[in-house]
Order: structure tokens, then C-alpha cells, then sequence
């Protein structure tokens, strides 16, 4: 994977714009066919109040004028500030674990991006004043509520507002937060890197939330919205918010789409087993092995993992899908 059209190494610096040296962050986003908008989302990294940031982006073979239009800012930009690099073309799961396992690109934290969103200001600045009251040796992950809005930038809505504690068994069955709104540290970064970029997973922001919660990190979950999550026609993932979206989804767990992608997550978890908790582990194998059992072992072995969802609705599909064996 290289470089496209730059002279200035991954990795440099951005000094703050009032001279002193703040905390670098690379953001790493992930283009294909982009180009409707964009140009919106560049616009936001720009107004952010955190300025100690580069951007890489990873275009996966664009055939529109995504490419034309990030080559044309990193010209207008301060150089070296945005930085293009070629994608794996092994779609979006791929393309985000290949530019986060890169290992020229360095930084103290990194935040994944999506083409289409808009970034609200302090959205760098929030998520760094979290992640720097954790040490930095421990793994930690930034995630959040997004603010819905249309094709042509209309609000209207937010995504489900979660209560409940971030924590491995909960992450085993629910993803919290949206790769969009997901900033983290080195140490979280590392153990995505060991994991590699080869992995089949369902999605690369329900393995963050997995990896760090399962080898003892620290996630944090805001309920204040600083992604502006734009909803359209070419969305590859979207929001789960409305009753039709929620439906779909309990239609896909009774087909088996659930019961897939768990088996995935199991493998993948199984190949960074050393770097889980005991207690994770544990709760690892009683998940693994309860999906095979008779309904009440299997339910036994559930409640023994301590699973939960974060709405009733979502721990009702689980309780339909445990009685179907479609977890």
C-alpha cells in the first residue's frame, strides 16, 4: 500500500496553529466514490478546534472524481496535512483495518472517518480530553451518539441514546458506537495492529469495540452527539434508529446473519485470545460453547456470559434469536 501524490513522509507532525505542540492525531479515513460530499467532510476536519491533526485517506479504487478532488486539497492545504494512500480494494472492513495496521502512520491517538458525515467542531477536542485521563499503557476507545442528517444536510434525529455500560459482554452481541464516531489511543491501536488487517469480520468498528473491552481497555460512550451521520441512497452501513430499520435487523438475526457474524467475531477474538482478560476468556468460551447447546444449556451458558443489548428491544431480538439458535 503506497502513497499518491506526496512527498512528505506518513507520519509528520502538525504543529498547532498558535505555535505550541498539542497531542497529533491521525485521522484515517476511507474513501470510495465519494465525491457528492466529500468536500463537506474535508471542510469539517478544517474547523476543528483541536489542530494537531493529519488526515490519511485510503481510496479503494475510485472511478469518480474522489480522488481528483482529495488530490486538489492536499495541494491547497498545508503540506503534508492530507495524505492519500491506495486501498487493499477488499471493501470498507478491509480498507479501515489496512490504513489502521500501516505502521508508518504514527500519531498519539486516531480517529476513523467516513466520507460522507460532518464533523462538529469539537468533536477532536471532546474526544481527546477523555482519552488523555487514561494512561496511556491502557487501551481506550472513544465512541458516540450521532446526529442524523438527510442527503442534503436536514437534521432529523439522533441515533439510540445507550444507558447501559460499555463492556464485553455486551460488546459480544452489540456494537455501540459507529467506526464514524470512534477516536483511540496508541495502546488500542496496537492491539489492532498485532490483530492484522486480514481478519473477516463483520465490521471494523464492532471488532474495536470487542478487542479493547475484551483485553481490559477502557471505552467510553457519549451520549452528546459530534458526528453529523449523513443518511443516503449508497450508505453501506446505516443507521438502526427507526422501527423499520430494527425490523430489518430481526429479520437478518432469523436468517442467519447474526448467527455469522458471531461466528466471525468468535474466530477472530480467538486469534488475540492471549491478549483477553482471564475473566474475558471465560466468558469468551461459555459464549462459544452455549451457541451449540440444547435450549437451556444454551441459556445457561448466555446468562453465565453475562450478554446483554442495550435497549429492550435489542434484548428481546436476543432472547427470539437464543431461543431460535441464530446467536
Amino acid at each position: 500500500m503506497g502513497i499518491l501524490g506526496s512527498d512528505t513522509p506518513l507520519g509528520s507532525v502538525v504543529i498547532d496553529r498558535n505555535g505550541g505542540r498539542t497531542a497529533t492525531v491521525a485521522i484515517l479515513m476511507c474513501t470510495y466514490n465519494g465525491e457528492s460530499f466529500l468536500a463537506e467532510q474535508l471542510a469539517s476536519f478544517e474547523r476543528q478546534v483541536h489542530r494537531s491533526w493529519t488526515v490519511y485517506a485510503s481510496d479503494d479504487g475510485s472511478q469518480d472524481g474522489t480522488l481528483d478532488l482529495l488530490k486538489m486539497s492536499s495541494a491547497q492545504w498545508e503540506l503534508g496535512r492530507l495524505q492519500i494512500v491506495e486501498g487493499p480494494r477488499r471493501g470498507f472492513v478491509a480498507n479501515f483495518l489496512s490504513l489502521t495496521c500501516h505502521a508508518d502512520i504514527k500519531a498519539e491517538f486516531y480517529a476513523w472517518a467516513d466520507q460522507d458525515d460532518v464533523w462538529k467542531e469539537d468533536k477532536l477536542q471532546k474526544a481527546l480530553a477523555w482519552l488523555k485521563s487514561i494512561p496511556a499503557h491502557i487501551p481506550a476507545l472513544y465512541c458516540g451518539r450521532t446526529e442524523l442528517i438527510s442527503e442534503s444536510g436536514v437534521s432529523f434525529g439522533y441515533s439510540p441514546k445507550f444507558r447501559l455500560a460499555p463492556n464485553f459482554s455486551n460488546a459480544l452481541v452489540q456494537n455501540i458506537g459507529g467506526g464514524n464516531t470512534m477516536v483511540f489511543n496508541q495502546a488500542a491501536r496496537a492491539l489492532l495492529q498485532e490483530a492484522g488487517d486480514k481478519l473477516t469480520i463483520p465490521s471494523h468498528d464492532w471488532w474495536a469495540y470487542q478487542l479493547v473491552s475484551g483485553a481490559g481497555g477502557v471505552v467510553h460512550y457519549d451520549p452528546v452527539p459530534t458526528v453529523l451521520y449523513r443518511q443516503h441512497a449508497e450508505n453501506l452501513v446505516g443507521t438502526n434508529s427507526s422501527w423499520f430499520a430494527r425490523l430489518k435487523r430481526l429479520r437478518m438475526a432469523f436468517q442467519g446473519r447474526f448467527y455469522e457474524w458471531n461466528t466471525q467475531n468468535i474466530h477472530a477474538l480467538e486469534t488475540m485470545r492471549h491478549r483477553l482478560s482471564q475473566e474475558h476468556q471465560a466468558k469468551l468460551a461459555q459464549f462459544k460453547a452455549a451457541r451449540g447447546q440444547k435450549l437451556f444449556l444454551r441459556i445457561l451458558g448466555f446468562q453465565r456470559a453475562g450478554l446483554y443489548r442495550q435497549t429492550l428491544f435489542g434484548n428481546l431480538g436476543l432472547i427470539f434469536a437464543t431461543l431460535l439458535k441464530k446467536i
